[in-house]
């Protein structure tokens, strides 16, 4: 290794890591998932598995609809969706399957 990689304090181990191999490991470690265990990723398209009420949107949504375009969060229980009705829809992945 050259002696000007950027090395990151890792709080897990107590030892300071490469940050190219923390960043590795952070992406790994980031998996979302569907309520079936699917993998899931930026642009991907989820099938509703169940109604859903929208807080603060009197709405419902009904099982079987579609969202598309979805996004993923820092939290790997939820993903930001875009929905014609609804503007800033967060979803827990445990409400999705991936289509």
């Amino acid at each position: 290794m050259a002696d000007d990689d950027e090395y990151v304090y890792d709080e897990a181990t107590g030892e300071w890591r490469p940050a190219s191999e923390m960043a590795a490991a952070a992406s790994a470690a980031r998996e979302v998932r569907d309520s079936a265990g699917n993998l899931l990723a930026d642009g991907d398209s989820v099938t509703l598995i169940k109604d859903l009420k929208v807080k603060g949107a009197n709405q419902t949504l009904k099982q079987g609809t579609v969202i598309r375009s979805i996004r993923l969060t820092d939290n790997v229980a939820e993903i930001d969706c875009r929905h014609d009705a609804i503007k800033g829809l967060v979803l827990r992945t445990e409400f999705v399957r991936k289509r």
